[in-house]
């Protein structure tokens, strides 16, 4: 820890006031009662002062220690199976500092664990042949009894999402893809479970640019979904894991649900939209997690500010109980970092405490 001069400062003035205490102690010895009462007082005020000062000091030192401001370490991403490139370049971060930045190239493809599945193909199959789907905070197992009980499980007739032989409507090529991968397309045709295959989605690269030395702002950054507000991050990635896969905004769940369709996460918290390729909406467990040597949730990639993120539990299956506003917090250890929400609330952390890269 380190402290500034105006600790300093503040403390000599503390010292100095019990000193003068002392030497009017001294000085009056003998004399009579009002004087000596006269200095009594005189005295004690001194000392209220000094204990004043002395607050002000504890609090200063607290106010001045520097925090632990941890570096990003680009050897935690996996570059060795071609999906992911990493080199530094010089940027310009939207506080107007210009640094060292990582430029991460990525193809949004995992390559430790695999995609998938999303939708079952018949109302019999459990839940291994599904994925998951997102309502109100819950996350629910994609299986046939899932798909059977739409109607009941949104109170709404108009759901059957399956024919008569128990066979379930989804999306079986690109162009259904294409046409249905965009929740906003009034065109198309409802009670499809939508999903879109990793081999329809070809040359989708994509590349993010994040401080390696994270600075944090006196107030955050709130995502904005509604274009260029002051003071709002419009960036629909949050932030990066390890295997270059993005975590990205929230989906479109009730613009999803307006067309009678579900569009499920893979047990990775992942799936495939045809603009953008793979992309994460949570974390599930399933992508690589650096281990902490303490009981501290692993960590699963990094924000566009360079801040660390952690997984939501740590090795105890505890959640921190002192995040901010954004789902971050301040240790020793790691410095600045954000832990995940759970994946039933459909965004990993809902603001950025750093500065980010301007477009």
């Amino acid at each position: 820890m380190r402290t500034n001069k105006v600790y300093f400062r503040k403390k000599n003035k503390l010292l100095s006031s019990v000193a003068l205490a002392a030497i009017f102690s001294l000085s009056f010895t003998g004399c009579g009662s009002d004087t000596v009462t006269d200095v009594a007082d005189a005295i004690d005020e001194v000392i209220t002062e000094a204990a004043d000062a002395l607050d002000e000091v504890i609090t200063d030192e607290a106010a001045v220690t520097e925090d632990v401001v941890i570096d990003v370490d680009f050897t935690l991403f996996l570059t060795n199976d071609g999906y992911v490139n990493v080199e530094t370049v010089s940027c310009t971060l939207s506080n107007g500092t210009e640094t060292d930045c990582l430029q991460i190239t990525s193809q949004n493809t995992p390559s430790d664990h695999e995609m998938g599945p999303w939708c079952p193909s018949h109302i019999d199959e459990g839940e291994e042949a599904g994925g998951i789907w997102l309502d109100d905070g819950v996350a629910y197992d994609v299986d046939g009894d899932f798909i059977v009980g739409l109607a009941e499980f949104y109170n709404d007739t108009n759901w059957k999402m399956y024919d008569n032989s128990g066979n379930v409507f989804k999306i079986e090529t690109q162009e259904e893809c294409e046409a249905a991968a965009d929740p906003r397309n009034e065109d198309q045709e409802a009670n499809f479970c939508i999903q879109c295959l990793p081999e329809w989605i070809t040359d989708k690269v994509e590349t993010f640019v994040i401080p390696i030395t994270p600075i944090k702002l006196a107030e955050p950054l709130e995502f904005s979904e509604e274009g260029p507000v002051p003071g709002q991050v419009t960036l629909a990635t949050r932030g990066i894991a390890f295997n270059g896969v993005k975590y990205d905004a929230p989906a479109f769940v009730e613009n999803i649900l307006d067309a009678y369709t579900i569009a499920p996460l893979d047990d990775a918290g992942g799936h495939i939209n045809n603009g953008v390729g793979y992309h994460y909406h949570g974390d599930t467990g399933h992508s690589t997690h650096v281990v902490q040597t303490d009981t501290h949730a692993g960590m699963i990639g990094y924000a566009l500010d360079g801040h660390g993120i952690f997984s939501e539990l740590d090795s105890d299956g505890n959640e921190a109980v002192d995040l901010d506003d954004c789902r971050g917090h301040y240790d020793d250890i790691r410095g600045y970092h954000y832990h995940a929400a759970a994946i039933g609330d459909n965004e990993l952390i809902t603001c950025l405490a750093g500065a980010w890269v301007n477009e």
